[in-house]
C-alpha cells in the first residue's frame, strides 16, 4: 500500500490499522505530488461541490454526483498522462533529498 504521510494517515490509530492489517506500506516522502490521478479528481470534485454551497447533506451527496459526472475526458486524459513528470519529481526530490543526508554524514 501506499500512501501519502498525511498526518491523518500517521496517527497511532492509522499506523496500528496498518500494521495489523495491511502487509507492506511503501516508504513515501511527505509533500510530494500525487502521483494518484484521483487525488486531483477529488480536489475538483471538492471545490465545485464547495463553491455551490449546499445547504443538506442531500444537496451535497446530488452537487457531488453532478461535479463528478461534469469532468471532461481530456481533463482525465492529462491527469493520467502528467504522471511521467510527477514521477520525475519525486525520483528528483528523493536524489537531493539522498545527496543532503550522505554530505551530511559525511561532514
Amino acid at each position: 500500500m501506499q500512501q501519502d504521510n498525511d498526518p491523518k494517515h500517521t496517527s497511532h490509530h492509522a499506523k496500528e490499522f496498518l500494521k495489523e492489517n495491511v502487509p507492506e506500506v511503501i516508504d513515501w516522502p511527505p509533500n510530494s505530488p500525487d502521483l494518484n490521478p484521483i487525488e486531483n479528481l477529488w480536489a475538483i470534485v471538492k471545490r465545485n461541490t464547495e463553491l455551490r454551497m449546499p445547504s443538506n447533506l442531500a444537496e451535497l451527496q446530488q452537487f457531488m454526483i453532478e461535479e463528478w459526472n461534469a469532468i471532461p475526458n481530456n481533463l482525465l486524459i492529462n491527469l493520467v498522462n502528467l504522471i511521467k513528470n510527477r514521477c520525475a519529481l519525486i525520483m528528483a526530490k528523493e536524489f537531493v533529498i539522498k545527496l543532503y543526508v550522505n554530505k551530511t554524514r559525511i561532514v
